[in-house]
């Protein structure tokens, strides 16, 4: 038997994405998303209102990063989603973490999340069923600590979800299976 629920989100996991970009004196700015995805490979689709100190940002810088929210650091990636930087414009500095300028946009990279991608701004859509931020990759960078080699070991990078049932955070690891290949087994 189905229970209904309230309406919602709904859909879970939900990445826990810090957006960094500059504010107009160079400070850094961070906020947290969840609702953001690859639109098509390269390119990332965050739903933003302009409301935003970073969707201001990211229109006049016309860059900004997508890192991946990590289980070391649940309490600063909440932080930039519980604080905004309309009100605290120093709320980077306040986190304690650092960070370092990209070599290919005009954008920061919190050194302390692992897995960063770094994004030139395309276009804001603002439709009734716009995404917001449209961007485009041009680099991705990983921590030493989170390879395996030449490749990203998702259970080292401990990425976090938000659960918009509960407004929990759940962490992201234990592969259970292989893409491509597992669902070939009942192919006929």
């Amino acid at each position: 038997m189905r229970k209904k629920l309230d309406l919602t989100e709904g859909i879970f996991p939900m990445p826990v994405l810090m957006v960094a970009t500059y504010n107009e004196d160079g400070s850094v700015n961070v906020m947290n998303a969840a609702w953001g995805t690859m639109q098509e490979r390269g390119n990332v689709a965050l739903n933003l209102s302009e409301a935003h100190k970073t969707v201001k940002n990211i229109k006049a810088r016309g860059a900004f990063t997508v890192s991946i929210a990590d289980a070391a650091h649940v309490t600063e990636a909440d932080y930039f989603g519980v604080e905004s930087g309309n009100k605290t414009p120093d709320k980077f500095a306040n986190s304690g973490l650092t960070a370092s300028r990209s070599e290919f946009v005009d954008a920061p990279v919190i050194n302390e999340f692992p897995l960063c991608l770094e994004c030139t701004f395309i276009e804001y859509q603002d439709g009734a069923y716009g995404c917001g931020v449209i961007g485009k990759v041009v680099n991705v960078t990983a921590d030493e600590s989170v390879m395996d080699g030449d490749r990203v070991d998702m259970d080292r990078v401990n990425a976090i979800a938000f659960d918009p049932y509960t407004h929990g955070y759940y962490k992201v690891s234990g592969r259970v299976g292989e893409a491509f290949k597992d669902g070939l087994k009942l192919k006929k």
